[in-house]
């Protein structure tokens, strides 16, 4: 019985490698994003075409294959921010310094989340819960927030302890709606958010949670707020409460999962 084997390479190798790296950064840029959904759902319908092509099941698998087709849009569509960020540090990269284009790479690891002053946030949101100020903060991740931004009044300011306060204060114009930051920025203020319909939120909670909880639904930005009726702060993510047990808890939570 002869024996044949695959031919190997030392660029094989390199190009397994490659691959996994690329399939591993895209796992980090996709975590926690409510598009890996998407992801999902098109890697189980190409594993579902791939069956039905080799049982020659042609109606079926003509129909998944136009529905993988239309997949790959939605991806374009859905991550054309990233996209667009990707193919402009290309065209701007310094290729010749090998820092410099280390330095740029770090999209992949999320750069709007890298620099954002979390301290300073709950600084000031424990601040506010002292006087129960009531207050709702949103902190862009990896999903682009310009939608909302728009709804509110446009703000270039770094995030800073005694702004963020000056903005809740309850005589500020600015103090109704959302406060949006991106990159340690304060861009918006007085932003209007979805409100979420979900049943299953206790009737006590008010606008400020069922907004703060519905762009949770529908991004994966996060959102402190401030009770101005008990003090109390929340940490939201994902569409749901994050519980924690003291407020260096929250400290360590909110900073790791902006880091994300």
């Amino acid at each position: 019985m002869n024996l044949n084997f695959i031919d190997f390479s030392v660029l094989d190798i390199l190009d397994i490698i490659l691959v996994a790296v690329l399939l591993y950064y895209i796992y980090k840029l996709l975590r926690g994003t409510v598009a890996i959904n998407i992801v999902v759902g098109i890697a189980v319908i190409f594993v579902i075409w791939k069956i039905t092509q080799a049982l020659n099941m042609e109606m079926l698998s003509g129909i998944l294959g136009y529905l993988l087709s239309g997949g790959v849009i939605a991806l374009i569509i859905v991550f054309q921010q990233e996209i667009r960020k990707f193919l402009l540090m290309i065209g701007t990269t310094n290729f010749s310094s090998k820092r410099n284009f280390l330095n740029q790479l770090k999209f992949l690891q999320s750069e709007m989340n890298a620099e954002v002053d979390t301290d300073t946030i709950l600084d000031a949101c424990i601040n506010l819960a002292k006087t129960k100020t009531g207050a709702l903060i949103v902190v862009e991740r990896t999903n682009n927030l310009d939608f909302l931004a728009g709804t509110g009044d446009a703000m270039n300011a770094v995030v800073n302890e005694a702004i963020l306060e000056s903005i809740f204060y309850k005589n500020s114009p600015l103090h109704d709606g959302a406060t949006l930051i991106r990159d340690n920025s304060i861009i918006a203020t007085r932003v209007v958010l979805p409100i979420s319909d979900n049943p299953q939120i206790p009737a006590r909670f008010g606008l400020r949670h069922r907004a703060a909880i519905g762009v949770s639904e529908r991004t994966d930005a996060l959102c402190l707020l401030v009770s101005e009726e008990t003090g109390e702060i929340s940490y939201i993510k994902d569409g749901g409460f994050e519980l924690y047990d003291s407020v260096d808890v929250l400290r360590k939570k909110l900073h790791a999962d902006v880091m994300t």
